[in-house]
């Protein structure tokens, strides 16, 4: 099932829009910190999961939590998308690693690519791989879509209270 983020760019290109216009900035202004936002919240993401805590017997936190950190990572994922007017709108499940903490590797990886290029090429690529999460993490496209929508109207609820 291929996976459109069409829907979902416009939504985030209308909030970023209220946040641009509540705080003074601009795509341009903001893309450092929007990447460095978005790498944050992939840690918050890791973390969450628990995956790579070897030392620990504490499972993940619950779905609820860990779909909240993707959301974020989606929302910075498609503000970044807007801003450099990506062209791809429509994603297939890929191959991906055998288990969490490569993949999130490869994430961090492809960010970082994003980041030193920021290109059309390195951005699909960082976001296919934030897409490999999902089915790693039991997860299909509808969870997350949906996780987003919850997610977009707690960002609104906050610039509309001066978060």
């Amino acid at each position: 099932m291929a996976m459109d983020i069409s829907e979902l760019l416009e939504k985030q290109a209308a909030l970023d829009a209220t946040i641009a216009a509540n705080h003074n900035v601009s795509y341009a202004s903001t893309r450092s910190r929007r990447i460095m936002a978005l790498i944050v919240e992939i840690g918050e993401l890791a973390n969450a999961t628990r995956c790579f805590k070897y030392w620990s017997n504490k499972g993940p936190e619950p779905d609820e939590i860990v779909l909240d950190e993707y959301a974020d990572g989606l929302h910075f994922f498609l503000s970044l998308g807007v801003d450099i007017k990506t062209s791809k709108t429509s994603y297939n499940k890929t191959k991906h690693h055998d288990n969490l903490t490569d993949q999130f590797h490869e994430v961090y990886h492809r960010i970082d690519q994003f980041y030193k290029k920021q290109d059309d090429k390195s951005y699909i690529k960082a976001f296919q791989s934030f897409l490999n999460l999902l089915p790693l993490l039991g997860y299909k496209w509808n969870d997350l879509k949906k996780a987003y929508y919850k997610k977009l109207g707690v960002n609104y609820v906050r610039q509309e209270t001066n978060y």
